[in-house]
């Protein structure tokens, strides 16, 4: 439904004050594989990127439901230590051989909007941690996250070849539920500029949001990309540990 990164030269200067001579205005910028080495994304049959996920174990992706919804384990492919696309000598394309939904998933615009890819072979790259219920300080308003995917570059833009990031702050409940009269506060955050321009897109669903070296976030849903007073809506990580524990932990083979 959604999301990848969108990054402009007054947004960095909200963000920081300053920016640098050759800070892109449109297209977010590059991350690095290596300094992201649990950042994934998922391909279909036909090999086409669709959405992004987080190495949560070494045999275990955490992406979106509704990246999952309605596929077969053979329908879908992860492909890890790859930060361009289009180098496919680079990282290791995985097989799915398990794919647990949230069993209360309905759509993501209504909660539960995660998934877990249990993967034939372990993968030989660090898993990030995931939030915990005691990880509530990572989401107080005002909080930088990052956000990393490949997917489009602008509303009705192309996906983009490389890995790419972009920085957003945590906004308060009550500007997510003034927005979206259906967000679910214990389930869902918001995080963007209230002015718009830095956002996730169509293809950076079931990416990963970042702080403090912990996944406290999954890129869900939201209305275009980055539009004025439209934030991104990420699920609420922490809120469902105790539901992907027993998933994440069962069965993990190690590298």
């Amino acid at each position: 439904m959604r999301r990848l990164l969108v990054l402009v030269l007054s947004a960095m200067l909200a963000a920081t004050g300053t920016a640098a001579a050759n800070e892109q205005v449109v297209g977010g910028e590059r991350a690095s594989i290596q300094a992201n080495p649990w950042a994934v994304y998922l391909v279909d049959d036909r090999g086409a990127q669709f959405c992004g996920g987080t190495i949560v174990a070494p045999s275990k992706v955490l992406t979106a439901a509704h990246c999952a919804i309605g596929r077969s384990p053979r329908e879908v492919q992860v492909v890890a230590g790859r930060e361009d696309k289009q180098d496919r000598r680079a990282g290791v394309t995985a097989a799915v051989t398990k794919i647990w939904i949230h069993k209360q998933y309905v759509a993501a615009d209504e909660g539960e909007d995660i998934a877990v890819l249990t993967l034939r072979d372990a993968l030989p790259y660090q898993p990030l941690p995931f939030a915990e219920p005691s990880d509530q300080a990572l989401y107080q308003p005002g909080t930088m996250l990052r956000a990393l995917g490949w997917g489009r570059t602008s509303e009705n833009g192309k996906t983009s070849r490389f890995l790419m990031q972009a920085s957003v702050p945590v906004l308060p409940d009550e500007f997510c539920v003034d927005t979206y009269p259906q967000f679910v506060q214990a389930d869902m955050f918001c995080a963007g500029f209230e002015g718009g321009k830095v956002d996730t897109c169509q293809g950076d669903s079931g990416g990963p949001i970042v702080v403090d070296g912990k996944l406290v976030g999954v890129t869900s849903w939201g209305e275009g990309c980055a539009r004025r007073g439209k934030p991104g809506v990420y699920v609420r990580i922490s809120r469902y540990a105790k539901d992907l524990h027993p998933v994440v932990d069962a069965g993990v083979v190690e590298p």
